[in-house]
């Protein structure tokens, strides 16, 4: 493991990989500091630009960009009262009171270390972990991953945002898209006749196209309201060190525990920071001797949040990298990224593919140190880009997906694909039904049907998912997340008005 993980150090090292490690970070904190833009959407727009570039560069960028994302959301957050990324919610309960108590650099400066810290603890997890799992699920046959996508597909519908029902169907519908084209048979389906559909559609289009475009539509609609700009607010902040460094010592235990929640959360194929974001502040709250404290701008609950949101970096890549199941949907992505470059995410990534692993590795760490430097010695220009008017944000942004997603093959097709899955993806939004299901649906479809067709023609027995062990366990696990679901939906929603007090 040393040998290839110096090797990949000594790669990622090099002056033009660091170089695309200090950019990718600096887009994810601006694209984190813009309320609405997301780490998800920061991550779209960069993702053309790796298709020029070899693995461990590519790679190297969007892990950069990962983690200046899941930091960047404080900003609007402290700044604004505004989450600049979903997963950043909680941090406004105790951040922007604190801002607002005349503190916005110690809240910002007690984020940005929790953010550290957080990221530090769960590449551990994965270094530790990853390979684990990766050993474990190299007995996995067709009938174990059909089953374990299909427990991820149900992780993903349940927690959607306390709709269990739309997020099914979303999931479901994400199915039904990569059914278009041909199957393993050659035989074509849903193309209507439209020579353009026979190959299906591509991952990218669609993926920008419901998540990023129906979103920037959204952005457009609360212009027309005049809900769309910012708040006047004093921007101009200095970072004391010396108090966020008494205070960090004091916050020794919740922050292990918030990170290490926000790994195993982040695990879980996905779930991603939002939860574990909600999960550790309750978490935070139970555990502290002043729970009443909490929302009026305690640095408890601020290392609660950044710690869990910053952690799920490290854990989604878990079962990226060893089961080829995205742990969320920049995950989806980062997958995307490999993909491209002919890398199959999966058990055999560690043994075929090492040096870019410990790259992964190698580029987490980095980047979590220029994150830190990034963020406090930029803070306050970082500030005014969340004051960035969406009338100026709005139309820059979809002209860069719309680019985006021309550049994928040179097809004027794609951006029609864009702007239809644009439009479907905001009226799904208007409805309630939660957007990431559909999304992963998307992404998982392709192999469910392929592993489930293998089991097929190897058997085609259907009992032979329930008699296998581990198949089985998969089935009942999906079964029983769609109950918890149902459960922890009302957690949730007992939980938010009680910590938005």
């Amino acid at each position: 493991m040393t040998n290839f993980f110096l090797q990949a150090l000594s790669e990622v090292g090099s002056f033009s990989v660091m170089g695309l490690i200090i950019l990718g970070v600096l887009f994810g904190i601006i694209g984190g500091s813009i309320p609405g833009f997301t780490v998800t959407m920061a991550i779209l727009v960069v993702f053309p630009f790796t298709f020029a570039m070899d693995p461990v560069s590519g790679v190297s960028l969007m892990v950069g960009v990962f983690v200046g994302g899941y930091s960047g959301g404080i900003v609007s957050g402290v700044m604004l009262g505004i989450p600049g990324t979903p997963s950043s919610i909680t941090t406004v309960y105790d951040g922007y009171p604190m801002a607002q108590k005349g503190e916005p650099g110690r809240a910002l400066g007690i984020g940005v270390m929790s953010s550290f810290l957080g990221t530090i603890i769960s590449v551990a997890v994965l270094v530790f972990f990853g390979p684990l799992i990766a050993s474990f699920s190299m007995n996995f046959r067709p009938w174990e991953i059909t089953a374990l996508i299909i427990f991820a597909l149900t992780l993903v519908a349940g927690l959607s945002n306390g709709a269990l029902l739309k997020g099914l169907l979303a999931a479901a519908l994400g199915l039904l898209i990569t059914t278009v084209g041909y199957d393993r048979n050659s035989n074509l389906r849903f193309d209507f006749d439209l020579p353009a559909l026979s190959s299906g559609f591509e991952m990218l289009p669609v993926m920008i196209g419901v998540f990023a475009f129906s979103q920037l539509l959204g952005n457009i609609e609360k212009l027309r309201d005049g809900d769309g700009n910012g708040k006047g607010v004093d921007t101009n902040v200095s970072i004391p060190y010396r108090q966020i460094m008494k205070d960090m010592a004091g916050q020794k235990l919740n922050t292990l525990r918030s990170s290490l929640i926000g790994s195993l959360i982040g695990a879980l194929p996905g779930t991603g920071g939002t939860v574990a974001n909600f999960v550790s502040y309750d978490q935070a709250k139970k555990f502290s001797r002043h729970p009443e404290t909490f929302g009026t701008g305690t640095p408890s609950g601020i290392v609660a949040s950044e710690a869990s949101n910053s952690a799920v970096a490290g854990g989604a890549f878990v079962p990226t990298l060893a089961l080829g199941i995205p742990g969320d949907l920049p995950m989806a992505i980062m997958m995307g990224v490999l993909i491209l470059h002919g890398i199959t995410p999966g058990p055999m990534m560690f043994e075929q593919n090492p040096v870019l692993v410990g790259a992964i590795y190698a580029s987490l760490l980095i980047g979590a140190v220029v994150m830190v430097l990034c963020n406090l010695l930029l803070v306050r220009w970082f500030a005014k880009i969340s004051l960035i008017p969406q009338q100026i944000l709005v139309p820059v942004v979809l002209m860069l997906c719309a680019i985006g997603a021309y550049a994928l093959n040179n097809n004027l097709f794609d951006i029609w694909v864009l702007f239809i899955f644009g439009v479907i993806g905001y009226l799904l939004w208007k409805a309630g039904v939660p957007l990431t299901p559909l999304i992963l649906g998307v992404v998982l479809g392709n192999n469910l049907e392929r592993q489930l067709f293998r089991a097929l023609e190897l058997d085609p027995n259907w009992l032979t998912f329930l008699t296998r062990p581990l198949s089985a366990l998969f089935l009942v696990l999906a079964v029983a997340s769609v109950v918890f679901s149902l459960y922890q939906d009302r957690k949730l929603k007992r939980l938010k008005p009680a910590t938005s007090q």
